[in-house]
């Protein structure tokens, strides 16, 4: 559940952290549909049984799976400014991927708010640091800088 919070309050949000998302599980009819939609069906991806040789010893997401995994997660660790209409994805500033997630493992995604400004009237860029974590994993799948805009009545 997102965050709501007034304008008057933005200062003190800065460097706020919000709750776990929940655990989502990265299953392989996921990671079919999503080498489908992006034509990118390395084998590593998709062939269970080649994958399987290989230094996993199974499947693993596309690393673009797990960043796109970042608009579902955000209904949870979303902050959100009151009178909040509408908002873009502006983007970001840093991407990296540190692990890769293997077939059903389970990953969650952890926000934290580094800057909140009113670039017009009405209209707000948001930094968030987002990292995905893996289950039972010390290094996170991912890393991110995320640009989003809030247009707020």
């Amino acid at each position: 559940m997102p965050t709501v919070i007034n304008r008057e309050d933005i200062a003190q949000y800065i460097g706020f952290q919000a709750e776990p998302t929940q655990w989502h599980t990265i299953t392989q009819t996921q990671i079919n549909q999503f080498a489908d939609c992006t034509l990118d069906h390395q084998f590593i991806h998709v062939d269970e049984e080649k994958a399987k040789a290989t230094p996993f010893g199974c499947t693993i997401a596309h690393g673009f799976l797990s960043l796109s995994m970042l608009s579902h997660f955000a209904e949870d660790f979303s902050v959100i400014i009151d009178g909040f209409y509408m908002g873009l994805n502006a983007g970001f500033d840093k991407v990296r991927f540190l692990q890769p997630v293997t077939v059903n493992s389970r990953v969650r995604a952890h926000a934290k708010i580094l800057s909140i400004e009113e670039k017009k009237p009405g209209q707000f860029r948001l930094s968030t640091e987002v990292t995905v974590e893996i289950e039972a994993c010390d290094t996170p799948a991912l890393v991110a800088q995320w640009i989003s805009v809030q247009m707020v009545k």
